[in-house]
């Protein structure tokens, strides 16, 4: 299988580089330079029509969308590696709940908090951003509970679920989300952090 990864570092593409590092999946990447608009060029487009990175080609074959891409890498290779449930189990229905809460429900409170607080000046407004903090806080809350009675997402053990779960917290660090306050959400995001494979250099 030939697999190549389109990236650029300290992108959102970086989580699907470090999850193929902690898979131990072979795959070229090919660094595309979203500063000088080689996401726009046509050949690039032709693979992804959002003009983004990541994009993940499998045989040739394009796929787009970080979340995406990590449900088809957990799938294809995360279960016989250890680090994704089997369809079908228990704990394969919450790997795929809680990686699409951090993407879809806590990614959509995240914009809102960025936008009110660095997108465009038309658009920053301090009561909106404090909203999203209330509600960032909130969700945060709902993962520290889960987290104060287990050291993992799934359990005793580390999981891709961790992985991109803690790209999304780690990244809303920046953004200004209370992840602080959370002790159990603290602890856990330093520890998946740690990871070798999370060091990935540009």
């Amino acid at each position: 299988m030939s697999i190549v990864l389109y990236w650029h570092p300290m992108s959102s593409a970086t989580p699907i580089a470090c999850a193929l590092t902690e898979l131990g999946v072979p795959h070229e990447r090919v660094k595309i330079d979203i500063q000088t608009g080689e996401q726009r060029r046509p050949d690039y487009l032709a693979l992804n029509p959002n003009g983004k990175v990541p994009t993940l080609t499998v045989n040739g074959a394009p796929m787009f969308e970080a979340l995406a891409i990590h449900l088809w890498l957990g799938h294809s290779f995360g279960v016989e590696r250890g680090l994704w449930p089997k369809g079908g189990t228990p704990e394969h229905l919450q790997a795929m709940s809680w990686c699409v809460w951090s993407y879809v429900t806590y990614g959509a409170v995240l914009v809102r908090l960025q936008v009110s607080t660095q997108g465009d000046e038309a658009l920053r407004h301090s009561a909106h951003a404090e909203a999203a903090r209330q509600g960032l806080d909130q969700l945060l809350a709902l993962l520290d509970a889960r987290l104060a009675a287990q050291p993992w997402m799934l359990g005793a053990d580390y999981s891709l679920v961790d992985l991109v779960v803690g790209s999304v917290i780690g990244y809303s660090v920046y953004v200004g989300a209370p992840v602080d306050v959370h002790p159990h959400v603290k602890a856990w995001l330093a520890r998946v952090q740690a990871r070798p494979a999370m060091q990935i250099d540009a």
